[in-house]
């Protein structure tokens, strides 16, 4: 049930703005930013003056039981946010014993849910706890055998903006240049491929959106982007506003977008003493923290205004994180999959997605699979996308399924 709720968690986000936001706030408040983790890369000061995106700002070097035999690089650069300002963001490169000069390069997207820094993937694919970051663990341990580098970035950025979907986009491009540009790695004239499901998804297929404009450099061969929350808005308004087992995390995801755009949603001075006492404890929290305290809440529990009129701001930023409106087609080979039976991310507005990438003149494998549950998709489509990514890096004609 856990990993469920999770999962919905994006999704619900986009219908708590409109309830938050439906009345004119009479004092902006600022939102409240995650706590840098001592020891880590967030906790230094990053000099981007003079930099591009995808400049190393800082790195360090060490290895990991949980990755036998890989060298492990983590690297501070600079990227963008939403408004096109300088940010410092991180990424975990992992690099197999076997690699060889320009070999496969590979940018995996985990999944992310929560708003404290020491949740990223830095942390959390390294972390004591045998069940946090499990799943990419496994996906990583089958790349490197293969001979692939892995880039993993922090996708939410240093603010652990979650929600903010275009964003994870840029911080994914921007992480792939970093690794490029490491000259002990041996990157910069490897064939890159991305691959990414759920919220690891849409960063995924963001950046492969992004890409022929925002890093057009970058060697790009092949993407595989699974269970995509491709329209955030019509999958939250199918939810509805009744309390939810995953109100935390759509609560959660609303603070994430307040962060990455402060001076356009107020959602912290929309909310009641019970929705200060929330975010307070949340604020900083991972996945199971945020599900266990906002379980079975509502957005109308935590905030002042109890209208439902939809904010056209709220909606403005909803539709700039929305690939179903985004212009955007990808010239790499994409293979988008998901379940026609998926209870959380109907499988229409990815549909409608890939119609558009057809017509628009883009290399599309769309994949149907038929689990009942979101995550059970993703198992199920990972052996197809490990089969397209490495046949991508091989040069093998890609497959494509639009009608013609």
């Amino acid at each position: 049930m856990r990993r469920r709720a999770r999962f919905a968690a994006f999704t619900l986000a986009v219908g708590l703005l409109p309830v938050l936001l439906g009345a004119t706030p009479s004092a902006w408040a600022e939102p409240i930013e995650p706590t840098p983790v001592p020891g880590t890369l967030y906790a230094q000061t990053p000099d981007l003056i003079g930099r591009s995106n995808g400049d190393v700002v800082a790195s360090r070097r060490f290895s990991s039981p949980l990755y036998p035999g890989a060298d492990i690089w983590q690297i501070q650069y600079r990227s963008s946010d939403s408004r096109g300002q300088a940010i410092a963001a991180v990424s975990t490169v992992l690099a197999p014993a076997n690699r060889v000069p320009g070999g496969p390069l590979l940018s995996y997207q985990p999944f992310v849910n929560a708003l404290g820094l020491q949740c990223a993937p830095s942390e959390s694919l390294f972390g004591p706890d045998p069940t946090t970051g499990v799943q990419e663990r496994e996906f990583l341990n089958l790349a490197l055998v293969r001979g692939w580098t892995v880039a993993v970035p922090d996708h939410l950025g240093p603010k652990s903006a979650y929600g903010a979907a275009r964003l994870g986009g840029q911080i994914t491009l921007d992480g792939i240049r970093a690794a490029q540009r490491v000259p002990e790695l041996q990157l910069g004239a490897s064939r890159v491929a991305m691959a990414g499901y759920s919220g690891g998804g849409m960063a995924t297929a963001w950046a492969a959106a992004l890409a022929p404009t925002y890093a057009p450099e970058i060697d790009l061969v092949g993407v595989a982007a699974g269970g995509v929350p491709a329209d955030i808005d019509n999958i939250a308004r199918s939810l509805g506003f009744a309390p939810h087992q995953a109100f935390g995390l759509a609560f959660a995801a609303a603070l994430g977008l307040e962060r990455e755009y402060p001076d356009r949603l107020p959602i912290t001075e929309q909310l009641n003493d019970e929705g200060i006492r929330l975010r307070d404890q949340v604020v900083n929290a991972c996945t199971p923290v945020i599900l266990a305290t906002g379980a079975f809440k509502s957005a109308i529990a935590v905030s002042k205004n109890t209208s439902l009129v939809d904010s056209p701001e709220a909606q403005r930023i909803i539709d700039e994180n929305s690939l179903v409106r985004f212009d955007g087609v990808p010239t790499a080979p994409i293979l988008l999959w998901a379940s026609d039976n998926d209870p959380l991310i109907p499988i229409g507005a990815l549909r409608d997605t890939a119609a558009r990438y057809c017509a628009g003149g883009a290399t599309v494998e769309f994949d149907v699979v038929h689990a009942p549950q979101h995550i059970q998709a993703a198992f199920e489509g990972l052996p197809a996308a490990l089969t397209f990514l490495n046949n991508r890096f091989d040069g093998v004609a890609a497959p494509d399924n639009c009608p013609r």
